[in-house]
């Protein structure tokens, strides 16, 4: 589904990302993991759009997309859940994902009939909160939810945009360990529904352990390792760069 291949990409005379280069297929949860300064911001940014590399190439679904801006991207599924998804804070859960049905089928042109777009997007945001589990919520503000429920809302807002391949940064930081579970368990929850391919960049090994497929290593802007999660961190080298273990 997403290809990368060769990645560079320098801010003046620093290489912060060097010659990246793996796969995502449909479904797949891979994690990207790496020290603070590895490159995993600009990485992402890289595949979502909001910078170009200066050599390499990114592709999805078989489409160079390496100089389409994001909302190119946005169009083909690619969704990143903190910078696409803002939450309004004046507008109910419902409103928030119903704008995004909006927003993505305005956008593929879909809708010709605003009579009936309304009462459309009103079911299938209610169907989105029903799959992440905050259906009961609706009627609420972002303001008066947990900071978990505001994490559910925040990726649910992105799968509104009939994502194919999602990016998510670091989905459960600041929230209580039980919360992480189950905000990842809605979200693999959602992914089994669609086949999405998922990336996330995650620093709680736990969460990598249990939910990703794969896990890349990301270490001074190269990819140090790739592969699942087990065999990756039973690299003494990884193991050294993650968590300052010598061994």
């Amino acid at each position: 589904m997403l290809q990368v291949n060769d990645l560079v990409k320098d801010f003046g005379k620093m290489r912060v990302i060097n010659k990246a280069s793996f796969q995502i297929g449909e479904g797949e949860i891979v994690a990207l993991v790496g020290p603070n300064g590895a490159g995993k911001t600009t990485l992402v940014n890289l595949i979502s759009g909001h910078i170009r590399p200066n050599k390499g190439k990114v592709e999805f679904l078989g489409r160079d997309i390496t100089a389409a801006p994001p909302h190119v991207r946005i169009r083909m599924g690619i969704a990143r859940n903190f910078q696409i998804t803002q939450l309004f804070q004046e507008l109910s859960v419902l409103d928030n994902v119903r704008n995004c049905v909006f927003s993505i089928r305005r956008m593929s042109r879909r809708w010709l009939k605003p009579a009936g777009s309304y009462q459309e997007a009103t079911q299938a945001a209610r169907r989105i909160l029903k799959i992440f589990h905050i259906d009961h919520l609706e009627k609420e503000l972002p303001l008066n939810l947990s900071e978990g429920d505001r994490k559910v809302l925040d990726i649910a807002m992105a799968y509104a945009l009939e994502s194919k391949f999602l990016l998510l940064d670091e989905p459960t930081s600041g929230v209580a360990t039980g919360d992480k579970f189950r905000i990842m368990d809605t979200i693999t929850g959602a992914i089994d529904r669609t086949r999405m391919a998922t990336m996330i960049v995650e620093h709680d090994m736990d969460i990598v352990f249990d939910y990703s497929d794969r896990v890349l290593v990301l270490r001074e802007g190269t990819i140090m390792a790739d592969g699942k999660p087990q065999e990756v961190m039973q690299d003494k080298e990884v193991r050294a760069t993650l968590f300052g273990i010598e061994e």
